[in-house]
């Protein structure tokens, strides 16, 4: 009798425990619901108060990432991260700014020279003798004679001199934006190591993924940088390089055009040596219509196929219909830091799909390595 006594006082005793125990799980809950929204909001604060960086934190990111390598290198034989980061940032700044520079004066002289050469040539007509001296063009020359194109010019004009002073305004901004960019970046390589252990710590993905994440958005750094970006150089060096040889106006001008279209994935150098190409028909110079057309088509957009496995290989790991929408859309949302952006969010966020498909099969992180 004692010990059913004992046993009935003990579940008694557990029972009476339950309310408790619950009401303890529950403020546990509570306090981690809490601890949550308080972490998301202060999540939310600081991305608004790095939104107006993101452009310099994007930029020195990237070249931290590719100049890491030989940061390191100097750090190992200089002893000293602080001077080896501080040499590595003048280098950095000796390759990137001098030639943009550089770039930036032909390329602004160039397209005043060419909006001078288009006044010029609205102005006396020149295209309406070109059009007579062609016989397949001549017949649409009375339907192109209804078209005010004076007034067009005159709006044009106006439209290229706001952009002209929007271009100046943001020239100022793009030189305080390029400061930040190289401060940032002597930080990126100093205490490189030191930031990579805290996001190793505070991740809450397992050890494995964590370094597949990384590496996904290094490889996306390394297929935009060395393989895009220089296949676009490539690529509007070989046009303006035509342009040049033809004598077309402002050959360096439309040269960074079609690199510029050449980032884009469908579009291409393409969208501008096409319409020159048609100029020059109208014009009558059937010999240089076709050599660009050839040039165009063999040289410039054959270079893609053979540069491009080369350089970006599987790094960049996206479809081209998914890779369109993230250059336009990067470029469309966060301007020219998009171009690495947009790929790296896509990229992301792929990974993290990855992540939840490979838990749900309940596959560990030893059995893949990596989602």
């Amino acid at each position: 009798m004692a010990g059913e006594q004992s046993d009935r006082s003990d579940g008694q005793e557990q029972v009476g425990e339950a309310p408790g125990e619950q009401a303890l799980g529950g403020r546990d809950r509570l306090k981690a619901y809490v601890l949550l929204a308080l972490t998301v909001g202060a999540v939310i604060l600081c991305a608004l108060l790095a939104l107006p960086f993101l452009p310099s934190l994007t930029w020195a990111l990237a070249l931290a990432i590719l100049f890491t390598p030989a940061n390191r290198w100097l750090e190992h034989k200089i002893g000293s991260r602080d001077i080896a980061a501080g040499i590595s940032v003048a280098l950095i700044g000796v390759i990137v700014v001098a030639p943009a520079t550089y770039l930036f004066g032909r390329i602004t002289s160039q397209a005043a020279s060419g909006a001078q050469m288009l006044s010029e040539t609205v102005a006396t007509g020149a295209w309406r003798t070109s059009l007579q001296k062609s016989e397949y063009f001549a017949p649409i020359l009375d339907w192109l004679e209804q078209v005010n194109f004076s007034g067009v010019f005159d709006a044009f004009a106006s439209w290229l001199t706001d952009a002209s002073a929007s271009f100046v305004t943001g020239s100022v901004m793009g030189v305080i934006s390029l400061v930040l960019t190289f401060y940032l970046l002597f930080y990126f390589l100093r205490d490189r190591l030191s930031a990579l252990d805290y996001l190793r710590g505070i991740s809450p993905l397992t050890a494995p993924q964590t370094e597949a994440l990384f590496k996904r958005i290094q490889d996306i750094i390394y297929a935009t940088l060395y393989g895009t970006l220089t296949v676009a150089l490539v690529q509007g060096a070989l046009g303006g390089l035509a342009f040049w040889w033809l004598g077309l106006p402002a050959p360096l001008l439309w040269g960074t055009v079609m690199g510029l279209f050449a980032l884009v994935p469908v579009l291409g150098a393409f969208v501008v040596w096409i319409p020159a190409a048609a100029l020059l028909a109208l014009e009558g110079s059937w010999e240089k219509s076709l050599i660009l057309i050839v040039w165009g088509a063999v040289i410039v957009g054959g270079i893609d196929n053979v540069l491009y496995p080369m350089l970006v290989g599987r790094r960049l790991q996206l479809h081209t219909v998914p890779a369109f929408i993230a250059i336009l859309g990067g470029l469309f949302f966060f301007g020219a830091s998009g171009l690495l952006l947009g790929p790296m969010v896509v990229a992301v966020t792929i990974f993290l799909f990855e992540v939840w498909h490979v838990e749900q099969r309940g596959v560990g992180p030893t059995e893949r390595g990596e989602p």
